[in-house]
């Protein structure tokens, strides 16, 4: 009975540690292929005279978020090739206020942002970043100075690159209603234990 309990033990422990192994795998792949767009996308801005654009969290965030949601997509969709202002309610990517929210990012921080989703079938880097240098749609917004910042999603077939500004009306910052929620939880757990004190000397 013990040497069969210890089986089964060591059975879900290798079946843990394999899907651990796994996932992690799979997302180191993930963030070898965005690492790779983004050197191409770099290399793209050097090659016209324009400085780099850095990695930022919160675009990133948004990058993975939309990507997420639209990997079902079928590359024919509108989707596809279309530049979203994250600051507009767009259809082509319907839950776009639940994933600002999820980023914890103020929609009027995102005005001067754009969202670029490429579908490309098993995401080729190469073909991939052709779809952002090559298409005039895409490749003015790379061409522009203004942005800054950058976040890459991946996920199936889609590619989905968010560029960000150093302006408060590009810059992703968090949304206020977080702040304000996070003082109010703070408030209340202070004075929770202010009141558990006083009951206690009490």
């Amino acid at each position: 009975m013990m040497a069969s309990l210890i089986r089964l033990c060591f059975f879900v422990l290798l079946i843990i540690q394999v899907t651990f192994l796994f996932s992690a795998l799979v997302h180191s792949d993930k963030e070898a292929d965005e690492d790779d767009i983004l050197q191409g996308i770099n290399s793209y801005r050097r090659s016209i005279s324009l400085p780099a654009l850095i990695k930022h969290d919160k675009a990133d965030c948004l990058a993975g978020e939309i990507a997420d949601d639209i990997q079902d997509q079928p590359c024919s969709s509108r989707t596809n090739g279309a530049a979203i202002s994250p600051a507009t309610t767009s259809t082509d990517i319907p839950s776009l206020a639940n994933n600002l929210n999820k980023c914890k990012i103020d929609v009027n921080s995102t005005v001067d942002g754009v969202i670029m989703p490429v579908c490309v079938p098993k995401a080729v880097s190469t073909l991939v970043l052709t779809n952002y240098t090559n298409s005039q749609r895409y490749a003015k917004f790379l061409n522009n100075s203004r942005f800054t910042g950058v976040g890459i999603g991946t996920e199936e077939d889609w590619t989905v690159v968010v560029l960000a500004t150093s302006t408060t009306t590009g810059d992703f910052a968090n949304a206020a209603g977080s702040l304000v929620s996070r003082v109010a939880t703070a408030y209340c757990l202070v004075s929770f234990m202010l009141g558990l004190w006083l009951i206690l000397l009490g």
